[in-house]
């Protein structure tokens, strides 16, 4: 019979077996995820705890290079969907070179949330970090690495939407982002985590994922403690979202929320599969190719298209049933806690993307609740310029938390107008 205690042992055989093979493989080509054994889980996984280390290997990539780092491994993690099943997830954890870590100071680890908001697993951080999130913009989501790395940080960059591509799907990229940093804390073979200080960063994409995992925290892992989480760009309400990106070059979006969404849903996915026309220049074969489109590909496929025209009945496939439950129930956050540690919000007064006024009532929210939050609505920029330009404000706010006094506080719920563009930040 296995027991929990066999089951422990295999993983841990594994986990040394795993690590020992990737090793003296790391010079070929990376396989895709949905290609790679390393990505499946191991018999029996589901009766191991959140966070439980499944697998590690060192990253089979030139990611070091990239990012100059000393050393990157991918660890294979146990995680919890959305519909709050046992799952897994994968994270990147990129080891800052020796000379940048102060002598005797305490490990400091940011979790880094790409906003790499695909449907396709072979899009995942782990996979695409030295190349496509290199490349994709300037600054590129590698040349934040870089630079979190050059402050002697450790990295963490989860593949949060899981081995389902669950893009949007709120509390399946919580439960990733912490059970990625309750995998990380546990590995003290690759650092001294004792006394470690965390934190949480993600803008647009990767802020709805961190929303989620600071609200999550308190009931699903409460013995974590975070130093702080800055989060910017957040797209609070998913209709309006789809409004503003309809007709627009960045159509293609609204194709990947629908096929995100429904991952982690099997009956949703097959009501809204059932709802596409089968005819014509719109139709559910096109439609359903988005989940094989990394963001790039997805934008150029469907630019400037109204996406309802895809579904038999137009924009009514946002009022049915099952899809408005399953957007209801894993795209607004909000409803899911409170979050216990200090948080640097920052959003575009003319962010054309994810209007202002939702993200005013979420902080508002969370200072009704009695959150330490210090929200800056800057006058300048859209979702783009916004991203860029507070980018360095948010790395020096989590400076603050990580490498400053480990006393300071923020207290209560300040809200701040600013004006910080590219050229001021």
């Amino acid at each position: 019979m296995w027991t929990r205690r066999n089951i422990s042992a295999v993983i841990q055989v594994s986990l040394l077996s795993w690590l020992a093979v990737a090793q003296a493989s790391n010079s070929s080509t990376p396989l895709p995820p949905s290609e790679d054994p390393f990505y499946v889980p191991p018999s029996g996984f589901e009766t191991s705890a959140p966070g439980t280390v499944l697998r590690i290997r060192t990253d089979p990539s030139n990611i070091t290079a990239v990012v100059n780092c000393s050393a990157a491994y991918n660890i294979l993690y146990r995680s919890t969907d959305a519909q709050y099943q046992p799952s897994w997830a994968v994270t990147t954890l990129l080891i800052p070179d020796s000379a940048l870590i102060p002598a005797n100071s305490t490990s400091r680890l940011l979790s880094y949330q790409i906003p790499y908001n695909s449907p396709d697993v072979d899009a995942s951080p782990s996979h695409l970090l030295s190349t496509l999130y290199a490349t994709a913009a300037d600054p590129s989501p590698a040349d934040y690495v870089a630079e979190a790395l050059s402050r002697g940080w450790y990295v963490s960059v989860p593949d949060f939407e899981g081995p389902n591509a669950a893009f949007f799907t709120g509390p399946r990229e919580g439960h990733a982002i912490l059970d990625a940093t309750r995998a990380v804390l546990s590995q003290n073979q690759l650092a001294h985590w004792d006394d470690a200080r965390y934190a949480m960063w993600g803008y647009s994409g990767g802020a709805l994922a961190s929303y989620f995992a600071a609200e999550l925290q308190a009931s699903y892992a409460p013995e974590l403690n975070f130093a702080g989480a800055a989060i910017g760009g957040l797209p609070s309400n998913f209709t309006s979202v789809v409004y503003n990106f309809n007709n627009c070059g960045g159509a293609g979006i609204i194709v990947s929320l629908f096929l995100g969404l429904t991952a982690d849903f099997p009956a949703a996915r097959d009501i809204l599969v059932s709802n596409l026309k089968t005819e014509g220049p719109f139709n559910a074969t096109s439609f359903l190719a988005c989940l094989h489109y990394n963001a790039p590909e997805f934008t150029a496929a469907y630019s400037g298209q109204d996406i309802f025209e895809y579904f038999v009945n137009g924009s009514d496939i946002l009022t049915v049933p099952e899809i408005a439950w399953v957007i209801g129930n894993n795209a607004l956050p909000t409803y899911h806690g409170l979050p216990q540690m200090p948080l640097f919000a920052y959003h575009g007064i003319n962010d054309e993307n994810c209007n202002i006024e939702y993200a005013d009532s979420q902080i508002q929210r969370y200072c009704e609740a009695y959150a330490d939050v210090l929200y800056q609505r800057n006058t300048v920029g859209g979702h783009e310029a916004e991203s860029v330009a507070v980018a360095p404000v948010a790395l020096e706010w989590l400076s603050r938390w990580l490498d400053g006094d480990a006393e300071q506080t923020i207290v209560g719920c300040t809200v701040e107008t600013v004006t910080i563009d590219s050229s001021s930040a």
